[in-house]
């Protein structure tokens, strides 16, 4: 059974979410096991058949309003950053409209297609949802806002896959070990509570309980980490062993951000998993700057205020869904 805290009003509901993923996974040709344990979905409750047919046709409206959106976004950037009074021939200006787009698309987390992401994941939450889940083995998943995994549970393996985003876990103990892969790694464990983050191309592994075995590849030896430990891998290798304070580092699951002497670029990784729109860092310097602090996460504006009193970046919002930091 899974907790889900009050819905944002403009969110999906979980039985949205459902249907969502379903639409994912009979794009193409599903196999018969999918589409068995589709019809079983569909057949389990009356509002099911109801909100398939409503996310079906979202579905199908979703690509074109999306690039609409990052259109409208990139044309109000260009004028931020190029304000019309400064005369520019016209493909010096179509050379920045493309550049402003490219920015709105990849700087800012900007996901046109992000069901794409999702094809193939069971569970998800929303930007500024927490969501826990209840696995069949009774272990138990907390995702972070703007996260994804998908479950593969059969014979002798319990096996998760972290998507997108980050998750918390705490794995009923059993003799069949529990797998999470992520990036390329994974982080192995029998029955113990630990974090696992998506850090820019690579993954962070955080211990609070327990023991876990991870390895930044195929061709890299386990590490054990214990409670208060941390791991960071990206393309196969592994950095140096950290000790953290794990429980801090997962006070999201209880509504609070905490940052010890993290940049600032990582900072607002973490703040647009919960805001539904673009925050948007445009110098390469402050990206590095350290900073410290708890916050409550459900005001991502408010934290942004008070960075800026600490870190000094321009702040500028636009179109009530961008913000450009400078």
């Amino acid at each position: 059974m899974s907790h889900e805290p009050p819905r944002q009003e403009g969110s999906l509901s979980t039985l949205e979410q459902d249907a969502w993923l379903w639409l994912g996974r009979l794009q193409g040709q599903p196999g018969d096991k999918v589409q068995m344990a589709f019809e079983q979905w569909l057949a389990a409750a009356p509002e099911h058949v109801d909100t398939f047919v409503r996310m079906q046709s979202l579905w199908h409206l979703s690509r074109p309003t999306a690039q609409r959106l990052a259109q409208e976004e990139a044309v109000a950037l260009q004028r931020y950053l190029h304000p019309p009074a400064s005369k520019r021939p016209y493909w010096s200006a179509a050379l920045a409209m493309a550049a402003c787009l490219l920015i709105v698309v990849w700087g800012g987390g900007w996901q046109p297609l992000r069901w794409a992401d999702d094809l193939g994941a069971d569970v998800v939450s929303a930007p500024g949802q927490v969501r826990s889940v209840t696995l069949d083995d009774g272990s138990t998943v907390v995702l972070d806002g703007d996260s994804a995994i998908a479950v593969d549970y059969g014979a002798g393996e319990r096996h998760v896959e972290l998507r997108r985003g980050a998750a918390y876990f705490s794995v009923v103990p059993g003799e069949i070990p529990f797998t999470v892969a992520v990036a390329g790694g994974e982080a192995r464990v029998l029955g113990t509570r630990f974090e696992v983050r998506r850090i820019n191309q690579g993954a962070r592994v955080s211990v609070l309980q327990g023991r876990v075995a991870v390895r930044g590849g195929p061709l890299e030896a386990p590490r054990v980490l214990a409670a208060d430990q941390q791991l960071s891998f990206a393309d196969g290798a592994s950095a140096n062993l950290r000790s953290v304070d794990a429980e801090a580092l997962t006070a999201w699951r209880d509504g609070r951000l905490s940052f010890y002497r993290a940049p600032l670029g990582e900072v607002l990784d973490e703040l647009r998993r919960h805001y539904p729109g673009r925050i948007l860092l445009l110098n390469d310097e402050l990206r590095e700057r350290r900073v410290s602090g708890s916050f409550a996460s459900h005001d991502p504006l408010a934290i942004l205020d008070v960075l800026q009193s600490v870190v000094g970046f321009e702040q500028h919002r636009v179109l009530g869904r961008l913000v450009i930091l400078r």
